[in-house]
């Protein structure tokens, strides 16, 4: 059997600011061995660039889909049917749900760079999360497609 396409996909990217940092990072990797000479110089300066990239892409790598009957959230995959109502959070919404609203048994995939979230209720009665938190710079895309699935 063939999966099925997402009917929702992002990739919650890192901000073109972090990718400059790492520059820097090189950059500075390769002027701590200046004294030294130029190739060490060098060296400095690739693996200082190559590890800051990494640090950078390995933050930004991790994914929102809805495939199927399932919502993948990072590396989580949740099932539709132990999933509730979804609630679209403005950012200071976000906000409070990030830090004194939060719950600590509560599923959070979020990116304090990205403004909007969704928070979506477990209405499992074994799962002891009680909602799923997900930044989102769609969060009412998302809603529609959990919506959207749930309806077919």
């Amino acid at each position: 059997m063939q999966p099925s396409a997402p009917q929702y996909a992002e990739r919650l990217t890192a901000p073109r600011s972090w990718w400059i940092i790492a520059g820097l990072l090189g950059i500075a990797g390769g002027l701590m061995l200046l004294p030294l000479g130029l190739l060490p110089m060098l060296g400095g300066l690739v693996a200082a660039g190559a590890l800051a990239a990494a640090g950078v892409s390995a933050y930004g790598s991790q994914r929102i889909r809805v495939v199927g009957d399932a919502l993948i959230a990072g590396d989580a995959r949740i099932p539709l049917s132990a999933l509730g109502e979804a609630e679209v959070l403005d950012a200071e919404e976000a906000r409070a749900w990030r830090s004194y609203k939060a719950d600590t048994r509560a599923h959070m995939l979020l990116r304090s760079y990205i403004p909007g979230a969704l928070r979506v209720e477990v209405t499992d009665p074994d799962d002891p999360t009680p909602y799923v938190y997900l930044s989102t710079r769609d969060p009412e895309g998302l809603a529609a497609a959990l919506a959207a699935v749930r309806a077919a």
